[in-house]
């Protein structure tokens, strides 16, 4: 059957986006990553509390009262977020490029050809740190082609900028 379904339809045509390329191996990112996300959200909850409560209990104002609910509603709801957010990121090396995937409703496919690549950044805040993870940052002459990867270990940071900088040196020799 030359891939038509029993109707004899051919089969629906997917988008560039769904489902991701199949034909590649994805690397996920830590778990860990999801504590530093939630670490990051409780201390902007925190803040955000501490002044809609003193706010609150200064003017005494109802609407104070339903921003603070509506402040823990919203954390709760990101917390979940978050969790799924962190299982939808992963990246893949090829041949010629690498693909960085992510996102929940708007879901994002960025390939980035090696011999595009002007330079390779590895940074760590003191939350991944602590967790001891790392983001490969990747950058490219157009700015809003850069990608990036959150929620590697150090060593894989590493091994993944040495990996990218010597293909993207090699692929820029014949330009």
């Amino acid at each position: 059957m030359n891939g038509d379904d029993l109707a004899g339809r051919p089969p629906a045509p997917t988008g560039p986006l769904e489902p991701w390329p199949d034909t590649v191996r994805w690397q996920p990112i830590s778990r860990d990553l999801i504590w530093v996300e939630l670490i990051r959200l409780g201390i902007g909850l925190a803040v955000a509390l501490v002044v809609l409560g003193v706010a609150w209990a200064v003017a005494g104002h109802w609407l104070l009262g339903a921003a603070l609910g509506l402040a823990l509603l919203l954390a709760a709801w990101r917390a979940v977020t978050i969790v799924r957010a962190v299982r939808a990121w992963g990246y893949a090396e090829r041949a010629d490029d690498l693909l960085v995937r992510h996102g929940l409703l708007v879901r994002r496919l960025s390939i980035v050809p090696y011999s595009r690549m002007q330079f390779v950044d590895v940074s760590a805040g003191p939350l991944e740190r602590a967790f001891d993870l790392a983001t490969v940052q990747l950058h490219t002459a157009a700015a809003a082609s850069d990608a990036r990867v959150p929620g590697l270990r150090p060593a894989e940071a590493s091994r993944l900028r040495d990996r990218l900088t010597t293909l993207g040196e090699d692929r820029a020799e014949g330009l």
